[in-house]
């Protein structure tokens, strides 16, 4: 159960690898909070959560939880919201499934996932469970624009210890593919609204006319944007670089984001699936069809069911057979690209391929070059342009390297992310068009049975903001700064004809360039290569993408970023990083009861949220923690305290120790606060000499299974056992 009262710092409860580090952390910051009369709760956005939000009358009085993720999204909206954000799970199907049957099993009495609903009931689960499914967190969270940087300490840590960086060759076959034509970004049309208005979506086609959806309404000012990606198209693309790739010797691999684009990316993977037992399904479509596979679920979903047909199965083996060798999640186990639809996340897969110098791991367990099938071609030209430069001039060097900061337009849902509720995949052969109020048609497009339509808006005063958020950066680091935005393409037009008058209003207009998304990545690499610094100032998407390239490339990890959420009503988002190998982490604490988490870019988040406190509430002991907070991160960098990734090697709660303990003695050293002075300094020599027996007690808990309780819904007495193994730290921290 969360807080019932608003805390002054909300620090979010969410899924795998980072919520089971909160059970050994949230103790040591409500410790070190309560000196300066700081109170921190939690507000519980996990998967598990959301689930049993939305289903309380399934529920016992004592099982029912309150809808946190809605009363966090009215706290954003208010001057006082802190709130500290974790990663969480972007849940696709198969992880909701698995979710909902371990619920269940715990005596939780949520309805089934309805694969296809038929009953009302089941229609109306099924409507709220797609309601939680994919970034159903963020669009509520997100009302302020994104400033994600590499935090001073971590960049200098990074640059004097250079992680290692895979070597490319000129020669390497390593490509990305993407399709030419039929995609969303070759049929996107865009428009700015002249006034409040109100849309339908209809479907016209020889049957009559279908409403999609009705009473979408926009402010005045907010644009617009619809467009397609043309089944037929994206098949006879699949097809053909299936073939290519099988010519070329090289690896296939598909990327997307199934978890985030949670309605056109599982559909597109689907195609994939597919297009790689395309002659399977010609043969034998029928017979699966009536075992349950959905390709949308994935090879792994497929192959399971389809496991006791022995003619499907001989099948599946005679066209894998003529099929080139396949990128692998995890060679080993054989699981493959296309088993699971979120096991492959564009914005995590790329950056570590790049990284590695565009090699992936293949079925035989070793690495090899790639073709990169990313269909849509709005932002493939970046991960190609990368890769182009890295054949053309070698590695980047960590040590030497400049950094990309990030100023993205994300508020109330801006552009692609916020498309869900309006994005359709296209039953029958017709006409979809956007219909104003006034019965102006806004936008339309001819369509096939299959295709998969979209509307995606931003509206006005979330791109006023990022614009002078931009230029508060810029003004700040004088670094160069650049607008990724492709004058070409109908959306980036649109937002171009914002960005130019405002800041020509500021008179900086020289300060800042516009280039389209190719072109900026080149420029960016050249100058981080040079070792300086640069901004870039991008929408939605390209923040998600770019604050894992960049950051993967400089600092081996995206999970170590400050990210801060600027919200527009004058409160504070601060966020953690992100979670792509958090799985990972959950499975060798369970195995191993190792956790290898790094707590990072909690302790980055941490001291920004102290901070932002002081300066809204005029508590001075707020900021004097949040100062010893940065000089207990440069500690663990220094020290080299972050977590091991094999067992018997320190872990992620040896980290935890060292950061109360760098903490502590940070606040007994200081002068501006002589009471905190003297409350920490006892804390600091009982840390410093319970040394011995507090590791002592970390590494005798290693080495044997943890029970936690639950993947998705761990048991929190369960956890806190697992988590604070240490009886010496418990009696000093409390």
């Amino acid at each position: 159960m969360a807080d019932s009262e608003t805390p002054d710092i909300i620090y979010t409860k969410v899924d795998e690898a980072p919520e089971l580090a909160s059970a050994s952390l949230l103790p040591i910051i409500r410790r070190f909070a309560a000196a300066a009369g700081i109170s921190v709760g939690t507000k519980d956005i996990s998967l598990a959560g959301r689930i049993l939000a939305a289903f309380p009358e399934a529920l016992t009085p004592e099982q029912r939880i309150d809808d946190d993720l809605a009363e966090l999204g009215e706290t954003v909206k208010t001057p006082q919201a802190n709130v500290i954000k974790l990663p969480n799970i972007s849940a696709s199907v198969p992880q909701l499934v698995a979710a909902v049957r371990e619920l269940q099993g715990q005596g939780y009495g949520v309805p089934d996932y309805p694969e296809d609903p038929q009953t009302e009931a089941e229609k109306a689960a099924r409507a709220k469970y797609d309601a939680i499914k994919g970034s159903a967190v963020n669009p509520v969270l997100r009302e302020g624009n994104s400033d994600r940087r590499a935090a001073t300490a971590v960049k200098r840590y990074a640059q004097a210890n250079p992680h290692r960086m895979g070597d490319w060759s000129p020669g390497s076959k390593t490509r990305v593919a993407a399709m030419t034509g039929g995609d969303f970004r070759s049929n996107e049309v865009s428009a700015t609204l002249d006034r409040a208005a109100t849309a339908r979506i209809v479907l016209e086609t020889a049957e009559g006319e279908t409403v999609l959806k009705d009473g979408v309404s926009y402010p005045a000012g907010t644009v617009v944007d619809a467009t397609f990606m043309s089944a037929r198209a994206l098949d006879a693309f699949l097809a053909e670089e299936i073939e290519k790739t099988r010519a070329e010797g090289v690896l296939f691999s598909l990327h997307l984001k199934a978890t985030m684009m949670k309605v056109s990316d599982p559909i597109i993977f689907g195609h994939a699936v597919r297009a790689w037992l395309a002659p399977v399904f010609e043969a034998h479509g029928d017979r699966m069809a009536a075992l349950g596979v959905n390709p949308n679920s994935g090879l792994g979903d497929l192959l399971d069911r389809v496991k006791d047909d022995a003619g499907i199965m001989a099948a599946i083996a005679a066209v894998t057979a003529t099929r080139p060798p396949m990128y692998m999640v995890n060679s080993d186990k054989g699981i493959t690209n296309l088993h699971v639809p979120s096991d492959v996340i564009i914005d995590a897969s790329m950056p570590a391929l790049i990284r590695a110098g565009g090699k992936g791991w293949g079925p035989d367990g070793k690495e090899h070059d790639c073709v990169c099938a990313i269909p849509d071609n709005s932002y493939a030209p970046v991960y190609d342009e990368a890769i182009a430069f890295f054949k053309a001039n070698g590695k980047l060097n960590p040590a030497t390297a400049g950094t990309v900061q990030n100023i993205g337009l994300m508020a109330q849902k801006a552009e692609e992310y916020g498309s869900h509720p309006t994005t359709f995949e296209i039953a029958a052969a017709g006409v979809v068009k956007m219909i104003l109020d006034d019965g102006t048609v806004l936008h339309r497009h001819s369509v096939e049975a299959g295709d998969i339509w979209r509307s995606a808006s931003t509206r006005k005063a979330p791109i006023e903001d990022w614009v002078k958020l931009a230029i508060d950066r810029q003004r700040l680091t004088g670094y160069r700064a650049i607008f990724w935005l492709d004058a070409t393409r109908a959306h980036d037009a649109e937002l171009i004809s914002y960005v130019k008058p405002i800041l020509e209003a500021h008179g900086v207009a020289d300060k800042f360039e516009i280039m389209a998304p190719r072109e900026a990545t080149r420029a960016s690499l050249e100058t981080i290569t040079k070792g300086e610094n640069t901004i870039a100032i991008t929408g939605n998407v390209l923040r998600d993408y770019l604050t894992d390239l960049f950051p993967i490339l400089e600092l081996a990890t995206s999970a170590k970023m400050l990210s801060i959420v600027k919200l527009m009503q004058g409160g504070g988002l601060f966020e953690t990083g992100a979670g792509g190998s958090a799985p990972k982490h959950v499975q060798q604490l369970v195995e191993e009861n190792h956790l290898r988490w790094d707590s990072l870019g909690e302790f980055c988040a941490l001291g920004e949220s102290f901070r932002f406190h002081a300066e809204a509430t005029g508590n001075a002991r707020a900021k004097v923690l949040g100062d010893a907070v940065d000089a207990a991160t440069q500690g663990i960098l220094d020290h080299d305290r972050s977590p091991g990734r094999k067992v018997g090697q320190p872990d992620n709660r040896d980290s935890h120790y060292w950061f109360a303990r760098y903490w502590a003695e940070a606040l007994a050293a200081q002068t501006d606060d002589p009471g905190l002075a003297a409350e920490f300094a006892p804390v600091a020599t009982a840390l410093a000499e319970g040394e011995a027996a507090i590791t002592g007690e970390m590494a005798a808990a290693q080495g044997k299974p943890a029970d936690i309780g639950g993947y998705y819904h761990p048991d929190p007495a369960k956890l806190a056992k697992v988590m604070r193994p240490s009886a010496t730290l418990n009696a000093i921290i409390g």
